[in-house]
């Protein structure tokens, strides 16, 4: 099986920055694509940015400028940092993962969600 755990949510005003970060887990072989994604209450989920074990990245265009997706492979770990950020910001934050696991085949999986709220 594999776990994703999100970290680094909390309360920020309006302008201020967080760095997101996620942890993969378990029967692990490979991460090919890992991002974020957020569901505002009443809204559809979006996705925030992915980036490719390349490093190839994707933006909402939306937050292009403002936020930024890196991992580090090696320990299967993605980040999110943003910046300037908005109260429409506020919401909770998914991590998923496309895994190629250890001689199991392949799967997609979300993490709990870590939340993000802006204000002053």
């Amino acid at each position: 099986q594999v776990q994703l755990v999100e970290s680094g949510g909390g309360l920020v005003q309006p302008g201020g920055s967080l760095r997101l970060s996620c942890a993969a887990s378990g029967s692990i072989f490979s991460i090919r694509v890992m991002g974020w994604y957020r569901q505002a209450p009443g809204k559809q989920r979006e996705l925030v940015a992915s980036i490719t074990s390349g490093g190839s990245t994707n933006y909402a265009d939306s937050l292009k400028g403002r936020f930024t997706i890196s991992r580090d492979n090696a320990k299967n770990t993605v980040f999110l940092q943003m910046n300037s950020l908005k109260p429409e910001d506020t919401t909770d934050y998914c991590c998923n993962a496309d895994v190629l696991k250890l001689g199991l085949g392949r799967g997609n999986y979300w993490g709990q969600g870590t939340q993000v709220t802006v204000s002053s």
